[in-house]
């Protein structure tokens, strides 16, 4: 007495091989794992008795719980004498998690073991997508993932896409490393008439009608290896730096001493967008990175937060503040999405901003800031309908600013700074009527006139000319040189 595994194939009665037909139409005790299988309904019209597990699924908390029970009966019948045969769908040694439980317990429980090869849903899956399974394939269930290495170029056979629910999970586990519009194959009920094969883009899997329990996907294999990345380095690099033995400044660094830095990278990246130099940027890219991974790291030895959370913190705001992307939202054009985002920001921070100005971080650059406060109270309609009262402003603000400078000289400075401050706030606000970031703009600027000015510099130099002595009318003449320079490429 003993066990005898076999496959019912990948669906139809006719993928069922000859030895296996053999063993379900003897007279030995006939268990399926489950009855929902397209041959099922065959093996009744010709007279095959058996039983199934089918029951269990209704009562099991877990698919690991359930695959456990059904393991446990097959085995617990054996031993008590009975001749069983036991048929699970597809092959027994592809993605069935109880021949593997049955298999390792058996020796253990005295019962003798024997499986027959089958044909699985791979081989016709394998002819429909013209793949070769030698050029490397790797074969998973849904549920096990987020357990695959992050540097996998195999191609990806899912298996156990049971549901819109396990598709998107899939979906997400997926786009970490390949995109959301890499493009895979969804096929359902292969071998069967109602045969389907879908290609889509990865962001579209959890969309498509019909998943169920005959559903897989196929993903290709990704073909440049240099798309992936990882930050393990700079981490395991900026650990180092911070333990005992490492860097003297780098332990004795905190939050608050950080903060000049991480600003000072800020705009050295502004610098180098502003060059349009791209190995500047990838430089300086990695420099403000370098930032945030130091930070992240403070956090982790006070056991705040990991570098890991910060990941997934931004990548989870991402997706949730993206439903036209990620979920079933429809959006028109741009400026929804931002009133989408606004609304999605707005439930987040629910009972954290009371106050419309509330959420404007105190340290921003004063020209950030009044961007900000004006756009802020702009959202609840204090503001202008167009431009042309903001132009009206500014002329203003510049002749209140010259009647202060005309003051005695007891009351002018203070009221030249207010006055000024005005000025300044109201170029702010047509900076924001035309589309423009204020402090990209006076970044932009001062780095044009450090160029222009460190040309001027440099061809005083060559000449042998001291600053002394020249004349504003000779520092002109440089300057459109330096311009024209500029303007030449």
């Amino acid at each position: 007495m003993g066990i005898t595994i076999v496959g019912l194939g990948p669906g139809s009665f006719k993928h069922i091989t000859l030895e296996t037909w053999e063993l379900l139409n003897g007279n030995r005790t006939l268990l399926l794992r489950t009855a929902k299988h397209p041959c099922v309904d065959t093996l009744k019209a010709r007279g095959v008795s058996f039983s199934s597990f089918d029951y269990l699924y209704e009562q099991a908390e877990d698919f690991a719980s359930l695959y456990q029970q059904i393991a446990a009966a097959v085995i617990e019948k054996a031993k008590r004498g009975q001749d069983i045969v036991y048929a699970v769908p597809g092959s027994p040694l592809v993605a069935e998690k109880t021949v593997e439980l049955i298999s390792a317990q058996a020796g253990e429980a005295g019962v003798s073991l024997t499986i027959i090869p089958a044909m699985s849903f791979l081989e016709i899956l394998y002819t429909r997508l013209g793949v070769d399974p030698i050029t490397g394939v790797t074969i998973v269930d849904a549920a096990d993932l987020t357990l695959l290495p992050p540097d996998l170029v195999t191609g990806l056979i899912i298996t156990q896409v049971y549901s819109r629910q396990v598709a998107s999970d899939a979906k997400l586990a997926l786009m970490d490393y390949l995109g959301d519009e890499y493009q895979v194959t969804v096929v359902r009920h292969l071998g069967l008439p109602e045969e389907q094969i879908t290609k889509v883009m990865l962001f579209e899997l959890d969309r498509l009608e019909g998943i169920d329990h005959l559903t897989s996907v196929y993903v290709p294999h990704r073909p440049a290896r240099s798309k992936l990345f990882s930050l393990d380095p700079v981490v395991d690099v900026m650990a180092r730096l911070r333990s005992p033995g490492g860097c003297i400044w780098d332990i004795e660094q905190t939050h608050l001493s950080l903060r000049r830095y991480i600003v000072e990278e800020v705009y050295e990246v502004l610098e180098a967008i502003e060059l349009a130099d791209g190995v500047k940027l990838c430089e300086e890219l990695g420099d403000l990175l370098l930032q945030i991974v130091f930070h992240a790291r403070l956090a982790e030895e006070s056991g705040g937060f990991t570098m890991q959370e910060v990941v997934d913190t931004v990548t989870e705001k991402m997706v949730r503040r993206h439903p036209h992307v990620f979920g079933k939202i429809t959006v028109r054009d741009a400026a929804e999405v931002v009133v989408n985002w606004d609304q999605i920001k707005k439930r987040e921070k629910a009972g954290e901003r009371i106050g419309v100005l509330d959420g404007i971080p105190i340290g921003l650059p004063t020209l950030m800031a009044a961007y900000k406060l004006q756009a802020k109270a702009a959202k609840v309609g204090f503001d202008w309908d167009d431009i042309g009262p903001v132009w009206d402003k500014i002329a203003e603000e510049l002749d209140e600013l010259k009647e202060a400078a005309a003051l005695p000289e007891a009351e002018r400075a203070q009221k030249m700074e207010d006055e000024l401050g005005d000025v300044l706030f109201a170029v702010v606000n047509l900076a924001r009527f035309m589309g423009i970031d204020p402090e990209t703009a006076l970044n932009r600027t001062n780095n044009k006139f450090r160029r222009r000015f460190n040309y001027i510099e440099a061809r005083l130099k060559e000449q042998g000319i001291a600053w002394e002595s020249t004349i504003l009318a000779d520092l002109d003449v440089l300057w459109e040189e330096a311009k024209k320079k500029e303007s030449a490429g």
